[in-house]
């Protein structure tokens, strides 16, 4: 295992991480680091957890420490408001001992944070993390000053092309300096990441680690559960569990967060939802008070799958099978992080199923399927996509039988007989065959 003293970096930051009781690197971080500390462009391929934004954070500060200059240096992009944060949070700590300023640029906020965001992007500070979005907001007004920009982050880039920002990231990257370091960090690494690549890095190194594997640490169960069953088996997994003191539950609507919310404060627990309908300060608000352990439940949408660093979750509950396998991983990727332990429970509905056999071929894994307890009832049984095919095959076969009853052996003889008598001559037939043909 290598330790970050390995490295050759700069003292400061070694500081810093001695500080925060950081020693040994991640798999990740140790591929990563001496690849970008070399100047080289890279793409590399890392789950959730695996501390791949310390990954390029570390070598990127460490080269703008040595490298003093005035104006915007490092420019990482990323998909959501939580992520830029959690990035800026981060370079924050570990820039603590260096003179390196980072500035946070995403929507949401008020006229005082664009003045904010303004100040920095003309050059008020050497890194700045940002939303596309927001980015191009500013840049569309003409004072964003890029031209001594030397490295460029794209994190989350697979997340960034399903959110619909690929022409956002094209447009920002256009008022770069051609001369530069890219590096592109990904879950996943599907045919529209390596397009992107080719667009934008030059003789990129690759790094791949744990692609589309849960983490060994957390435990998967799954219970089969009627939509309408869904709440009562939620309080039934929290029922037990009053030693977890962080947990989070996924919905795939923002109408079941509130729902499910609301039943769990009336219930009495220590519940807060979030999805992209909340306020920015107010889902900021409700994120530090779930770190902070003044929220023990979290009920949210898919905004906080990837890219939230909030350590010491204890459980993950998927009220709903994510549509897309990916998200599986990465939702309950938040539990079990830095090698700790964890436990992740699926809700399975009726219409869940197929979705569900896709994410046990990407992890290659077949995970057993429990049944609520009997006071909730009876859940789906479940079915994999093939027996559901035959099934369907057979049910096809028997509808065309009862469209086509079986004949009786009255009818048989009736239309065997009818059959027989148009095969017999008549007289007027024999009289006219027995005419003398006029054309012999």
């Amino acid at each position: 295992m290598k330790k970050f003293t390995d490295f050759g970096l700069n003292e400061t930051l070694l500081d810093a991480l001695s500080y925060m009781n950081f020693e040994e690197a991640t798999e990740i971080q140790a591929k990563a680091i001496p690849t970008i500390l070399e100047g080289k462009d890279l793409i590399g391929c890392a789950q959730t957890g695996t501390g791949k934004t310390a990954a390029f954070v570390l070598p990127t500060l460490n080269q703008v420490a040595e490298e003093q200059s005035d104006g915007v240096q490092v420019l990482i992009l990323c998909p959501t408001r939580e992520l830029a944060v959690q990035i800026e949070q981060q370079i924050q700590g570990i820039a603590y001992f260096t003179n390196a300023s980072c500035y946070a640029v995403y929507g949401g906020g008020d006229g005082v944070s664009w003045e904010g965001e303004a100040d920095a992007l003309k050059g008020g500070a050497d890194i700045i993390v940002a939303t596309p979005g927001r980015l191009l907001a500013h840049i569309a007004r003409g004072y964003v000053k890029f031209d001594t920009v030397k490295h460029l982050i794209l994190d989350e880039a697979d997340r960034m092309l399903d959110i619909g920002f690929y022409d956002d990231i094209i447009k920002i990257i256009k008022t770069l300096p051609d001369k530069r370091q890219s590096l592109m960090f990904s879950a996943t690494m599907a045919t529209k990441i390596r397009q992107l690549a080719k667009q934008i890095l030059k003789n990129p190194e690759e790094i791949s680690v744990a692609i589309s594997k849960p983490a060994e640490g957390v435990t998967q169960k799954v219970i089969m559960a009627h939509e309408e069953q869904k709440v009562s088996l939620v309080q039934h997994v929290l029922g037990d569990k009053d030693d977890f003191n962080a947990i989070i539950i996924f919905c795939s609507t923002k109408k079941k967060v509130e729902r499910l919310a609301r039943k769990l404060k009336q219930k009495g627990y220590s519940c807060q939802g979030i999805s992209s309908d909340y306020e920015q300060e107010a889902r900021e608000e409700a994120l530090r008070d779930f770190r902070s352990g003044k929220t023990r439940i979290m009920v949210a949408t898919d905004v906080m799958s990837r890219g939230i660093d909030i350590k010491g979750i204890d459980l993950v509950i998927n009220y709903d099978v994510p549509g897309d396998a990916e998200d599986y991983v990465h939702r309950i990727g938040r539990t079990a992080r830095a090698k700790t332990e964890g436990m992740a429970v699926t809700l399975i509905s009726q219409d869940d199923m197929f979705k569900f056999s896709k994410i046990e071929r990407l992890i290659d894994r077949e995970l057993q399927k429990d049944q609520p307890p009997k006071s909730i009832g009876i859940g789906p049984k479940w079915r994999s996509p093939e027996r559901k095919s035959k099934r369907r095959k057979v049910q096809s076969i028997k509808k065309t039988d009862l469209a086509k009853p079986a004949k009786s052996s009255h009818e048989s003889k009736s239309l065997k007989q009818k059959k027989e008598r148009k095969k017999e001559k008549s007289k007027n037939r024999l009289l006219y065959e027995a005419l003398p043909n006029p054309r012999s």
